[in-house]
Formats: structure tokens, sequence, C-alpha cells
């Protein structure tokens, strides 16, 4: 994907990140690298943009991001604890990064499970506030075939860390 083809909410993240000397840093399951990929086609994003894990496994976000598992045991991979957890451990691994968007859910065409269904996409955002960190969640469910729906997944993902950074 180029940044054309993630509109202009990509370059505008990118923007408010630099305008206040932030880096941002991502930890992906469902989209597989499609967020970093989005943040870092953009000419400069070096400024901005300080890493990426892709953690498609539950033992790679536990192991990589300090998910509890008891928190996968009891929430699943793709929810809004894990996802919160998921962006929090990413703040948590690095010390340049002061926000940080994760990505867990069911892109399809299989993997639908009781009150999970294909198209289910959770969010976490964290933020370096003081000494601590702050979390939020969100969880959509998008339309489409596997690459729409991982596709609209990073255009949320990108546009609601943007509303985070300039709330209305």
């Amino acid at each position: 994907m180029s940044e054309y083809e993630h509109g202009s909410a990509a370059l505008e993240l990118g923007r408010a990140l630099r305008d206040r000397g932030w880096m941002v840093a991502c930890a992906e399951s469902c989209t597989g690298g499609l967020l970093a990929a989005a943040l870092t086609d953009l000419p400069g994003s070096s400024a901005w943009f300080e890493r990426g894990f892709v953690t498609y496994s539950n033992k790679a976000k536990v192991q990589e991001l300090g998910v509890n598992q008891d928190t996968l045991d009891r929430f699943g991979a793709v929810s809004e604890e894990t996802a919160m957890e998921m962006a929090a451990g990413t703040l948590e691994a690095t010390a340049d990064a002061e926000l940080a968007i994760s990505t867990t859910g069911i892109a399809g065409p299989d993997g639908a499970t009781q009150g999970k269904p294909v198209g289910l996409v959770c969010f976490g955002f964290a933020q370096r506030r003081g000494e601590g960190i702050v979390t939020r969640a969100a969880a959509r469910i998008f339309t489409g075939d596997r690459a729409q729906i991982r596709q609209q997944a990073v255009e949320y993902a990108l546009a609601s860390a943007l509303t985070m950074l300039n709330p209305a």
C-alpha cells in the first residue's frame, strides 16, 4: 500500500507526530505489518516511526510484548483487553516511542468463533503520560474479503491515532 492508497491519514498522523517531536510504534497481528508499511511508505517517516512488531501467534504476543497469558486465556487474542496489552507492551519495549497502536482481529475467511465474526478487529492505543502509560481500546467489524478487512483496519487505526492526538 502506498501513502496514496491510505489517503491522507498516514500523512496527517506523521505531521502531527513530527510537530510534537514524538515517535510512534506499532504491534500488529491481523494486519501483518500493513500498518507499519503504511507509515513507512512516507518520506521522512524515520523522524517519527520508531518500530513495528508483527506478533501473529499468542506466544509472540507474550514473549515480545508481555501480553499476560491469563488475558489471552480469559478474553482471547481478539479482544480489546489483548489489544490494550499489546499497545502498552509496545511502549514498554522501547524508550523512544510516545504513542503505540496495536491491531488484533479475524481477517478471514476462516477463524470466526461464537461472538467473534470474521471482520472483527480490536485496536489498542497507548500513550506515555508522565511516568505512566494510558491505554484505550476500540473494536470494529469490517466487511469484505481478507485484503479489504485488513486495509480498513489500517485506515481505522491511522484515523483513530490521529484523533487521539488531535481530540475535537
